[in-house]
């Protein structure tokens, strides 16, 4: 299977990337909806975290407050390698599985930590999706409502700017309209089916 990389800081466009990719028929495997999908409720891990953190990590209709467990981890070290403990494999195993399954031209790997976990080794591409720190703070906190300290710690604990793209096959400058941003997707595209059948 040929695996595309898709990575980019918070607020990037990442997911606007990926849903024009998906648009044109290929599968998308986003470890951020899986590492949603492994702490939904009734799941072992969502029990596991109960327990360390009583209800109150819990929202009304017992999911996870993934706001307030955010909050925890970004404020403790010891917590944050706590919970990539519990989460990481299980994430690793669903994202494995995925991938094998997919059934389009190539595949596109989603995630935000391509670059620093490792999880890059999966990929026979990289594609990063870069925009200025200032333009990515001020999207963020647009969409998320995240006061900007909590932001700045969020891409701190990312790779750099300058990691990712010393480590990019491909790179969309994201810094214009959808359009634009829709505009390079297609053109990637094109070459990655070409790719994917010179690697068949």
């Amino acid at each position: 299977m040929f695996v595309v990389g898709l990575t980019g800081g918070i607020g990037s466009g990442k997911s606007a990337a990926s849903r024009r990719f998906e648009q044109r028929g290929i599968t998308a495997v986003d470890a951020d909806v899986i590492s949603r999908e492994v702490v939904a409720p009734g799941s072992e891990a969502l029990q596991a975290i109960e327990q360390r953190h009583g209800k109150a990590i819990l929202l009304d209709d017992g999911s996870l407050d993934r706001a307030a467990l955010r909050q925890k981890i970004f404020s403790s070290p010891e917590e944050k390698a706590w919970l990539e403990g519990l989460l990481h494999p299980l994430i690793a195993n669903e994202t494995l599985r995925q991938l094998e399954a997919a059934d389009s031209p190539y595949v596109l790997f989603v995630s935000p930590l391509l670059v620093e976990s490792g999880q890059k080794v999966l990929c026979q591409r990289l594609l990063v999706i870069d925009v200025p720190e200032d333009l990515q703070i001020e999207r963020t906190i647009h969409r998320d409502n995240n006061p900007r300290d909590q932001v700045e710690r969020i891409m701190a604990s990312q790779a750099s700017r300058e990691q990712r793209l010393a480590m990019a096959d491909d790179v969309i400058c994201n810094d214009r309209d959808l359009k634009y941003l829709e505009q390079e997707v297609d053109l990637l595209h094109q070459r990655y089916l070409s790719l994917a059948t010179e690697h068949a």
